[in-house]
């Protein structure tokens, strides 16, 4: 991917990278002799922290100014982060939204603000939405849109620019840590993540979603990007919590005390399961004592950009 340049408008928006990364002390892992690090991708910037700046900053250059219309659910943080780009950058964006019901109803506080950064929302049924990667679905979806020029970003932000954006994630831990552990939900974090590591490394994912498709979206985005598999990673499809947006008593207790053990409000529907898997990892020796442990945190509580992580 090319370098950004001083007239990149997408660097003009002052992104911190690398992202902070700091060590914690947490019994739960030191005494396995696991050293546990907190790879703090939701402090890349207030508006589009997290994977969704590295998504979607390469998808907005192949923009290069024209509309942006991507797809996500009532509670997106992918649509959201994409019309915090547009009012940011001054391109307009389109949401294409799960569900024609809501048309009818009051907007979510989620949708709401992506209606006060411009972003027009279509709203469309279910089986069309799940047809949306059909070529002849798509169109009709642009025609309703009624745009002809128009930059489509898939839902959750990962296509080939994004999964080439995220390899930076994995540039920048290289060295720093044998395990690099993020939350997955469309596979394009983690696509990147691996193939920016270097050897010896590896990228350990936790799918949020139920369904077991993961491994292969990540294998496809992967010979998108980079033209064939590369990096060394796995999923470990066990703490996805009942599924996407889901919590437990117990996931909600872990969350809370996580963040009061290192003064980090902890993200449910992805940061939460990713930790907790970690934690439990640890106590089934899964991790061989002298290992470093790096976790992305890939949004905030209040869930901004960790919608559609991985």
């Amino acid at each position: 991917m090319p370098e950004p340049t001083s007239t990149d408008p997408v660097a003009a928006m002052r992104p911190r990278l690398p992202s902070p990364l700091q060590q914690v002390e947490d019994e739960r892992f030191s005494r396995h002799g696991v050293r546990l690090l907190l790879k703090r991708d939701d402090l890349i910037h207030p508006d589009l922290p997290g994977n969704k700046w590295r998504k979607l900053a390469p998808n907005l250059r192949a923009a290069a100014g024209r509309p942006v219309l991507t797809f996500g659910g009532a509670y997106s943080n992918h649509l959201r982060a994409t019309a915090a780009a547009g009012r940011l950058l001054g391109f307009g964006t389109i949401g294409v939204v799960r569900g024609d019901e809501l048309a009818t109803r009051p907007l979510n506080p989620s949708l709401a603000r992506c209606a006060a950064d411009g972003m027009r929302l279509l709203f469309v049924d279910r089986a069309t939405y799940r047809a949306k990667d059909d070529p002849g679905t798509l169109a009709g979806i642009l025609r309703t849109a009624a745009t002809d020029d128009v930059y489509v970003v898939p839902e959750g932000g990962s296509n080939a620019p994004a999964a080439a954006g995220c390899a930076g994630l994995g540039r920048e831990l290289r060295g720093l840590a044998d395990v690099v552990a993020v939350a997955c939900g469309t596979g394009g974090t983690l696509a990147g993540l691996a193939a920016g590591l270097g050897d010896g490394q590896r990228a350990l994912g936790f799918p949020v979603l139920k369904g077991g498709f993961l491994a292969a979206a990540v294998r496809d985005l992967q010979e998108e990007a980079f033209g064939g598999p590369t990096g060394d990673w796995s999923l470990d499809e066990r703490f996805h919590f009942g599924g996407y947006a889901r919590t437990t008593p117990g996931l909600d207790a872990f969350a809370e005390g996580f963040g009061a053990r290192h003064g980090l409000p902890v993200e449910r529907v992805y940061v939460a399961k990713m930790l907790a898997g970690l934690v439990e990892l640890a106590a089934e020796g899964a991790f061989p004592p002298g290992t470093t442990v790096a976790a992305v945190i890939t949004g905030q509580e209040d869930g901004r950009a960790a919608g559609a992580a991985g």
